[in-house]
C-alpha cells in the first residue's frame, strides 16, 4: 500500500428522494448561485465551522507511520429461499485525507481543483470490482432485483472507520455513511444526487471562484485522488477481477498483475476506480495515554439548528454536540 501523508492541518439502496432527505436535515446553509460542478445552478454549502474533532484528528493522523484505518460494512445476504441476512464485514484500508483537501503528493500530474471548499469527511479510495461496493450501496448483489447499478455513483450505507493511533495512544471511530464517486458523478442522476448530499456539509474556505476564474469541480476531484496514487497503486484497478478464482481464465488481456499506470486517463484502471467518501455523523474519541486517566468523547453531528446540549456536561460547537463519557 502506497504512504499517503496529510500534510494540512485544516484536513434497500438509497434511492434520489432519500439521499435528498439527508441533504436537508438538520443543516445551516446558505445558497450560491454557482454549482460546484460548474454548471449555473443552485448549489448549497453549510455555514458551520470545522467540526471540533477535527483538528486534533488530523494531528493524530500525521503521527501515523502510514495512515491505515479499518473499515466496517455490513453485508447483505440473500438465501435461495429468500431469507434476508446480515453480516458484519471488515477490512484494512488506506485513509485518503479529508475531501477537498487532497493530501499534497508533488509527483501528482493531475490537475487540482482551487482551494475553495473543505470538508470533514474521510476519503478512501476502491476498486468498484470488490465485494465491498454492494456493502457501501447497501444491497446482496449487483442483480439482486433492487435495481442498482455498482458500477455508477451512488452509495449511502452506514459505515464505521476505526484508527488505532499507537503514537498518541488513542482509538478514533467515525461512524457515518459512505458514498462512492464513480466517472458519471457529475453527468448521471445518481451522481447528482450524491455531489447534493455531499455539498450540503461542504464548507466555502473563500469566496468566488479561483483567481484563474476555475470552479470547483468533483470529477476532477476523482482524478486527482487517482493522480495521487503511485503508478503501481493505479496499476493494480488493472488487476484481474478480485476473488475470482485463480485456476480460471482471466478472458481479457488487458488485465495482469505488476502493472504500472502513468496515464491518469487510463481507460481499464479508470473504469475500476473509485473514490469513497465517508460523512460523519458520529465520533468517538478514546484516549487512553494515561493509564490511570483515560478518557473518552463521542461527537454527535446535530446541524445548526441545535444551540444547547440536552446531554450532562455536553456543549455543542459548529453543529455537533460533545460530550464526555466513561471510557
Amino acid at each position: 500500500m502506497q504512504r499517503i501523508i496529510v500534510h494540512r492541518s485544516s484536513i434497500s439502496p438509497p434511492s434520489p428522494s432519500r439521499l435528498a432527505q439527508v441533504t436537508t436535515t438538520h443543516l445551516a446553509h446558505e445558497t450560491l448561485l454557482t454549482g460546484l460542478t460548474g454548471r449555473n445552478n443552485m448549489t448549497t454549502v453549510s455555514t458551520l465551522g470545522a467540526a471540533p474533532w477535527r483538528k486534533i484528528f488530523l494531528d493524530h493522523v500525521q503521527t501515523m507511520p502510514s495512515p491505515e484505518f479499518s473499515l466496517g460494512t455490513v453485508r447483505k445476504t440473500v438465501s435461495a429461499t429468500g431469507a434476508v441476512g446480515y453480516a458484519p464485514r471488515t477490512r484494512t484500508c488506506v485513509f485518503r485525507g479529508l475531501f477537498a483537501d487532497l493530501p499534497v503528493n508533488p509527483k501528482n500530474e493531475a490537475e487540482l481543483n482551487p482551494d475553495i471548499y473543505e470538508s470533514d469527511f474521510l476519503t478512501l479510495t476502491t476498486d468498484r470490482r470488490m465485494d465491498k461496493m454492494a456493502e457501501l450501496f447497501g444491497v446482496a448483489e449487483a442483480n439482486d432485483g433492487e435495481g442498482v447499478n455498482l458500477g455508477g455513483s451512488g452509495g449511502g450505507a452506514p459505515v464505521e472507520a476505526t484508527f488505532w493511533v499507537k503514537e498518541t495512544s488513542t482509538q478514533w471511530r467515525v461512524r457515518g455513511k459512505a458514498y462512492v464517486l464513480a466517472p458519471d458523478v457529475e453527468r448521471g442522476p445518481e451522481g447528482r444526487q450524491v455531489i447534493s448530499t455531499l455539498t450540503a456539509r461542504m464548507r466555502r474556505r473563500k469566496k468566488g471562484d479561483s483567481p484563474d476564474g476555475r470552479r470547483w469541480s468533483f470529477g476532477r476531484e476523482v482524478t486527482a485522488h487517482f493522480g495521487n496514487l503511485s503508478p503501481q497503486m493505479r496499476g493494480t484497478f488493472r488487476n484481474p477481477p478480485p476473488g475470482t478464482p485463480a485456476a480460471l481464465p482471466v478472458g481479457d488481456e488487458r488485465l495482469g498483475l505488476g502493472q504500472k499506470v502513468t496515464d491518469l486517463q487510463d481507460e481499464v484502471a479508470r473504469s475500476n476506480f473509485r473514490v469513497v467518501v465517508v460523512v460523519p455523523a458520529e465520533v468517538d474519541r478514546a484516549d487512553l495515554s494515561d493509564p490511570d486517566r483515560a478518557r473518552r468523547w463521542l461527537y454527535t453531528f446535530v446541524g445548526g439548528g441545535k444551540t444547547e446540549s440536552t446531554k450532562p456536561g455536553g456543549s455543542i460547537e459548529d453543529g455537533w454536540e460533545k460530550v464526555e463519557v466513561w471510557p
